[in-house]
């Protein structure tokens, strides 16, 4: 479902850039920075950054994940 709202244009123009870079829709890149907000907000002991990543691998689905190699057991090809 769409609800129409109004935001600053600053925002808009802001998000319209970073949607094209991240191959996103405008009100996609605006829900997803939502998304980040609301997670950050319930955790604040966690970086933004690190909630960025949590949920754009989580977007991403297990498809396109790099599996885990202890230190141990890389080959010099992993690197």
């Amino acid at each position: 479902m769409s609800v129409p709202v109004r935001i600053n244009e600053f925002l808009y123009e802001d998000a319209k850039r970073h949607a094209k870079a991240e191959s996103r829709t405008i009100a996609g890149q605006i829900e997803f920075w939502a998304k980040i907000g609301k997670a950050a907000l319930d955790n604040p002991d966690l970086p933004v950054d690190f909630v960025r990543e949590l949920l754009t691998a989580r977007a991403e689905g297990r498809a396109g994940a790099t599996p885990f190699i202890p230190e141990g057991h890389r080959s010099e090809t992993d690197d």
